[in-house]
């Protein structure tokens, strides 16, 4: 009778994203089937490792999730950091559930918090989780994919009512310092305008740019704007007066300042769509479950190999491992040359 190989612990964190369930599947099937592990799921992110909260898996436990969005070990955005000696509780109790490795699953913050347990000597391996395409070196992370794909459906049907309405529309996408979803959405959807936080936008710029459509017989536009981007005119992204456990702003209503200022510059009735969860639930698209089953493969072969430090990325079509430290030394911005194609289309 064989005997375990080792005890493989699984956390998802952050935001939730399709695609996620199809990574723990990949993992779960071949670290059983090919080197024998038994694995664990770590329930809510780091919270679940800090309460000792886990649930075995096997392949009955991760059959029929791959169409799945979400996650089926539950996710949060606890920060270890933020609780007295939190990080030295996490690293015990990977020794209590007896863990000989743990992959997180997750984007900057939860491989933040990923990359100081391994410096701390614990076995860990990263797979790059956002919607937002915004972790550095990687090509794409899952979610990415389904979550355009859902921006461009709500352009494609909000087109039909800002030109029956003869109205401006504004698309609230999410993008809290990068604007990956709002290019890539935004093009695929043929939007008229996209804002970016990359690049601060003048209010005046977008109204200027609205009347130039009405002179050409255009009496609609539809402008996609990520939720962090940044009016000149404030100088800052609109947010909530409240931070998240990492030190973040919620950010949000950029949208509807946007439509407010617009209706009351222009005089044309003016919307905003705020996209919001919408963009991260469902179920994933094919790219998204194969980008997340081939991330799930190589994760659990870096664990065979014990080349833990490490986080699974895409470079062009291949999967390939970078350090952790490197993941998450900086943001991946939007690339400028996409960005300027999308300006062709403007107005």
């Amino acid at each position: 009778m064989k005997t375990n190989a080792g005890k493989v612990g699984i956390l998802t964190g952050g935001g939730d994203c399709p695609g996620m369930n199809a990574v723990i599947r990949a993992i779960v099937r071949k670290g059983i089937q090919n080197y024998n592990y038994a694995v664990m799921g770590i329930r809510n992110g780091w919270k679940g490792l800090l309460d000792q909260d886990f649930c075995n898996l096997d392949p009955n436990s991760i059959s029929g999730i791959l169409n799945k969005g979400g996650t089926i070990l539950g996710t949060s955005r606890t920060n270890p950091g933020k609780i007295p000696k939190g990080y030295e509780k996490a690293r015990k109790n990977l020794n209590k559930l007896s863990l000989t490795s743990l992959i997180a699953i997750g984007g900057d913050d939860t491989l933040g918090v990923a990359y100081r347990l391994y410096k701390m000597g614990c076995p860990i391996v990263g797979v790059p989780k956002t919607i937002d395409n915004d972790l550095y070196a990687t090509d794409l992370t899952f979610g990415f994919d389904t979550a355009i794909n859902v921006v461009m459906e709500a352009i494609d049907r909000l087109h039909s009512t800002a030109e029956s309405h003869h109205r401006v529309l504004i698309v609230e996408v999410m993008g809290r310092n990068t604007g990956w979803i709002a290019v890539y959405g935004g093009i695929a959807g043929g939007a008229d305008a996209i804002l970016i936080p990359e690049e601060p936008f003048d209010i005046d710029d977008v109204c200027c740019m609205i009347r130039k459509r009405q002179s050409r017989g255009k009496n609609f536009s539809i402008v996609v704007v990520a939720e962090g981007a940044i009016p000149k005119q404030i100088g800052k992204a609109v947010a909530a007066d409240e931070m998240d456990e990492f030190g973040h702003a919620r950010f949000g209503g950029v949208g509807s300042y946007l439509a407010r200022e617009i209706e009351k510059k222009t005089g044309l009735e003016t919307r905003a769509t705020i996209l919001g969860h919408i963009q991260r639930g469902g179920e994933p698209t094919a790219f998204d479950r194969v980008l997340g089953t081939r991330f799930g493969v190589a994760a659990i072969d870096l664990v065979a190999k014990k080349k833990f430090g490490y986080m699974v990325s895409l470079k062009g079509n291949r999967i390939v491992p970078v350090p952790l430290k490197k993941a998450v030394s900086r943001l991946k911005t939007v690339d400028r040359e996409i960005y300027e194609i999308s300006k062709i289309f403007s107005g």
